[in-house]
């Protein structure tokens, strides 16, 4: 009894041990399937320690399949984005270039026009300089400008125009001229457009008195070089107009110098300069827009007022420079609009409005003059014409016109370097002549020609260039 005793509690010690020394192990196999492993060490293994069993095996099967869709996931990431993004690589390539040409065109463009910048600030302190050694010349001794003739009646000297009253005694002289149908022109006839060429008459003017100051409103007698004061800065400015106040008002006064570039589809800006030289830096210090579009270089200001063409139409209007808004407004009866009857360098050029010691002018034609050249004087308020004046010269074969004291002025060309003045109409006697008054288009193309009675000056854009002219009046002859 003792002996089957004995053996139980061995079999039990034996079986206790056993299973302490067992083992058992989950894990995949290569295929992914659970795997359970019960495993008894041998009495020649249980004195090693364990290295080794399925549940190893199983982890590195998953390490295996790990490192499989590490692999594959690595190669997603990488090779998917470079196969997309090779592609546009020459597109990128492409804008890359693109885009430095560019700047390499802007940089050149920036160059040549710091180059254009420094000439102009050149030819303007050259000018300067001129102006001043001028001004401190002596004048030169009078020397007669035509020899004596039995046909002239004196010597007729001429010198400089001076004049230190800005307005004429002329403009409260009464005018006497009755209706402009029984006004009748000189002798002198237009013929064919080639008129240009015409030999004026030889007119003796007589001088200012040397005793006085010249303000009177006789003949020109000449008109100095150009100088030019600016240049635009972009093809809007290849043609346009600029002008100055004769009798400027509150907030603007007469050295204000305005500016109208006459190229493009929405012509309404309106630029303002504080004075000649913040023109010829290009600094504008007002910058209006015109509740109209303006119809080419035919505007002008008086006393406070931008006067202009509306386009397409032969309405006339009065821009209030303080208030910036429209004053009066009225259309210019028959006259021909939008090409019908222009200066010969076309430009729209239908109606010209010009300012002189007589008030507000408008030059145009109408179907009834056949295209000859009139001339109303309005009224700076209303615009309403008070007296009109029927030429016999075509307005489509000159150049542009000016008028100085009553007289209008004809140029032949716009673009001969060396023309002439070829023709006067005086509106006082209501008669025309030929004359023959140098005058230089520099640029080669002049669109727009005024007098400034303030500076006793011709303004003028000659191609892309806003230029001025020195001229002399001679002295008014007694009536």
């Amino acid at each position: 009894m003792f002996l089957l005793l004995s053996l139980c509690m061995c079999g039990l010690l034996l079986r206790g041990d056993a299973q302490d020394r067992a083992a058992l192990w989950r894990g995949n196999d290569r295929s992914g399937r659970c795997q359970y492993t019960f495993t008894v060490p041998s009495p020649a293994e249980t004195s090693c320690p364990q290295t080794g069993g399925p549940e190893v095996e199983g982890l590195k099967a998953r390490l295996s399949m790990l490192e499989v869709l590490v692999a594959q996931m690595t190669a997603g990431a990488t090779g998917g984005p470079q196969r997309a993004g090779a592609r546009p690589q020459p597109e990128l390539q492409e804008a890359l270039n693109r885009a430095v040409g560019e700047k390499n065109l802007l940089q050149g463009e920036k160059e040549r026009l710091e180059q254009e910048v420094g000439e102009l600030q050149r030819r303007m302190e050259e000018m300067r300089r001129e102006t001043e050694r001028l001004r401190n010349r002596p004048c030169p001794p009078q020397t007669p400008m035509v020899p004596p003739s039995p046909s002239l009646q004196g010597g007729g000297l001429m010198r400089p125009a001076g004049g230190s009253s800005l307005m004429s005694h002329l403009m409260t002289r009464p005018n006497r001229q009755g209706d402009s149908s029984s006004l009748r022109d000189s002798a002198w006839q237009y013929g064919s457009p080639g008129f240009q060429e015409l030999k004026a008459e030889v007119t003796e003017v007589p001088a200012p008195d040397a005793s006085e100051d010249n303000t009177g409103c006789g003949e020109l007698v000449s008109v100095g070089e150009p100088v030019t004061h600016r240049k635009a800065d972009n093809i809007e400015g290849k043609y346009g107009v600029w002008m100055q106040d004769p009798e400027g008002v509150s907030p603007y006064g007469s050295n204000m110098v305005w500016r109208i570039d006459t190229i493009g589809a929405d012509v309404r800006k309106l630029f303002g300069y504080e004075d000649m030289e913040q023109l010829s830096k290009g600094f504008p210090s007002k910058v209006l827009l015109l509740p109209e579009q303006v119809e080419s270089t035919g505007a002008t200001v008086y006393r406070g007022s931008l006067y202009y063409q509306r386009r397409r139409s032969r309405t006339l209007i009065r821009y209030d420079l303080a208030s910036e808004s429209v004053a009066a407004r009225r259309d210019l009866p028959h006259a021909g609009f939008h090409g019908q009857y222009p200066y010969s360098w076309g430009g729209y050029t239908d109606i010209d409005l010009a300012v002189d010691e007589q008030g507000l002018w408008a030059v145009y034609s109408t179907s009834k003059a056949k295209g000859a050249i009139v001339i109303s004087q309005l009224d700076p308020h209303s615009l309403e014409v008070k007296k009109s004046w029927e030429t016999n010269i075509r307005k489509n074969s000159v150049a542009n016109s000016f008028i100085i004291c009553g007289k209008l002025y004809t140029v032949a060309s716009y673009t001969a370097p060396d023309t002439i003045i070829n023709y006067m109409y005086d509106t006082e006697s209501s008669q025309g002549k030929a004359v023959n008054i140098p005058f230089r288009n520099k640029h080669r193309y002049n669109s727009m020609i005024d007098y400034n009675l303030a500076q006793r000056k011709l303004f003028a854009w000659d191609n892309f260039h806003m230029v001025s002219y020195d001229i002399k009046l001679g002295r008014p002859q007694a009536n």
